[in-house]
């Protein structure tokens, strides 16, 4: 059942008020197999860290659709950035524990307990996690018409006395991390430039803002297709299938380099483990849908297949390794 009106756009009160009376009249149930069923009352809402445009804010729009044409239950995407999506994540860690709200987050989550001196919730208590799409890897892009051909020459030009600016998705994001393990590993001088989220920080490079951007493959896809920015090289181990032009990072000389990111969905810890179930297998079996599967892939993701114990165990030991490597950096957010 879909209901006119509670599409996966930003809404207002009022539209969200609508949707919940026409999703309790639905009467929508979860049921995992061989379980019960948990009535949801109200609409979904999943809340994304960052703004729009993001690959972040774009795969939680595709799940959202899945969701909605599975469950016959209103999705609604609400973006909340800022503070590397410590403001969403407040914001999801105090909502209802039904199932009604999830937190579309990536591994900034896991890396923002070691950048940040203090946050307003637990990411180890305060969560459970439902879902993990998969991993993406970030992509080195320039203006269009740089004078940068290669990942050498942006190297090249990264001096202590001129540091190469660099913008990423924000402070604490594997792309600000990124950026940083790779000047040091190249020992050259890099200049931060956080934006709130990769949407904003690829059309600063596409303007010519900055020298460079470090970017989810997924965000700067568009542009790169429609010859806005060019890419230098990708993070992952081996090259994109997608980006199949595009040099990796240990291509280009720094042998072991490889920087990836999960994408998932987190609920309350209270949310009632049946419900965590459910929605955990309707997108399980969104994902099953070739069409789904390969939609994603094409935007660069490596689907991860994890359950949700799985996918909370990698957040806790990303949690403990990233620690290490902002400390190593000196990476603090102000």
């Amino acid at each position: 059942m879909f209901f006119e009106g509670c599409t996966l756009k930003r809404r207002g009160l009022w539209t969200l008020a609508a949707c919940a009376l026409l999703a309790g009249a639905s009467g929508l149930w979860l049921a995992a197999p061989g379980k019960a069923g948990t009535r949801l009352e109200r609409p979904i809402t999943i809340v994304v860290t960052f703004p729009p445009g993001g690959g972040t804010d774009l795969l939680a729009r595709r799940l959202g659709e899945q969701l909605q044409q599975r469950l016959g239950q209103p999705v609604v995407v609400e973006n909340r950035p800022g503070a590397s999506g410590n403001i969403g994540a407040h914001a999801v860690a105090q909502a209802a524990a039904d199932g009604s709200t999830l937190l579309m987050a990536n591994s900034s989550f896991a890396i923002n307990p070691g950048v940040y001196e203090r946050l307003d919730f637990d990411p180890r208590k305060d969560f459970t996690a439902v879902f993990n799409a998969g991993s993406i890897a970030s992509v080195l892009v320039v203006p269009a018409d740089s004078a940068l051909q290669t990942l050498e020459d942006a190297l090249a030009q990264a001096r202590q006395d001129r540091p190469l600016l660099f913008a990423s998705c924000g402070n604490g994001t594997p792309q600000h991390l990124a950026g940083e393990m790779l000047a040091r590993d190249a020992k050259r001088f890099v200049q931060h430039v956080p934006y709130k989220g990769c949407g904003p920080a690829i059309t600063a490079v596409a303007a010519g803002q900055v020298a460079a951007g470090m970017v989810t493959a997924s965000s700067a896809a568009a542009m790169i297709a429609a010859g806005r920015v060019r890419a230098l090289a990708v993070t992952a181990p081996q090259r994109l299938p997608q980006l199949a032009g595009v040099p990796t990072v240990a291509e280009r000389g720094l042998a072991g380099f490889a920087v990836e990111q999960w994408h998932g969905l987190l609920v309350p810890a209270a949310t009632p483990r049946a419900t965590v179930q459910a929605l955990h297998d309707t997108l399980e079996q969104a994902l099953a849908d070739p069409a789904v599967s390969a939609g994603l892939r094409d935007q660069g993701y490596t689907l991860a297949r994890q359950t949700p114990g799985q996918f909370q165990a990698l957040i806790a030991a990303d949690i403990d390794r990233y620690a290490a490597v902002t400390r190593a950096l000196g990476l603090k957010a102000d």
